[in-house]
């Protein structure tokens, strides 16, 4: 079993090679997309996707409206951003509008791998209790 079910959304082809090698290696199961539309559409094909590590800096739609898109549709679904420079405030804007954490290009595999595992760990909490919260429901109805 993977770590973690992983959606790495960049618009950058060779940034994403590289990162899906790596990451792969380190038991994560990835799944690319180039674009916050297309990465919105594996969503929806890929329900056991726990968490996406998201790009700011992206052409047509940018990594904050991606983010408000996937919470709105994936509210459990964990956002890692990854900013430049340039875009720390996007990232610091990204963690108020409900992603898990930022991080600066080029990050360390090593904590990425961290956050990823601590990222997907909060969504299968929130899901365990969603179900037990639903188990309790059922079991009271037949009391």
């Amino acid at each position: 079993m993977s770590i973690a079910n992983v959606l790495l959304v960049d618009d950058e082809r060779p940034f994403v090679e590289t990162m899906t090698k790596r990451l792969t290696k380190r038991d994560l199961d990835i799944t690319t997309a180039f674009s916050g539309k297309e990465g919105l559409d594996q969503l929806d094909a890929k329900p056991n996707l726990e968490v996406v590590i998201l790009d700011v800096k992206m052409p047509e739609m940018d990594g904050i409206e991606t983010l408000q898109r996937i919470k709105s549709r994936f509210p459990l679904v964990e956002v890692i951003m990854l900013t430049g420079h340039a875009t720390v405030e996007s990232g610091i804007e990204g963690m108020k509008l409900g992603a898990f954490d930022y991080l600066m290009k080029p990050c360390d595999i090593d904590v990425l791998l961290e956050k990823v595992e601590e990222a997907a760990a909060k969504k299968r909490k929130h899901e365990e209790k969603i179900v037990e919260a639903r188990m309790k429901e059922i079991t009271s109805r037949r009391a």
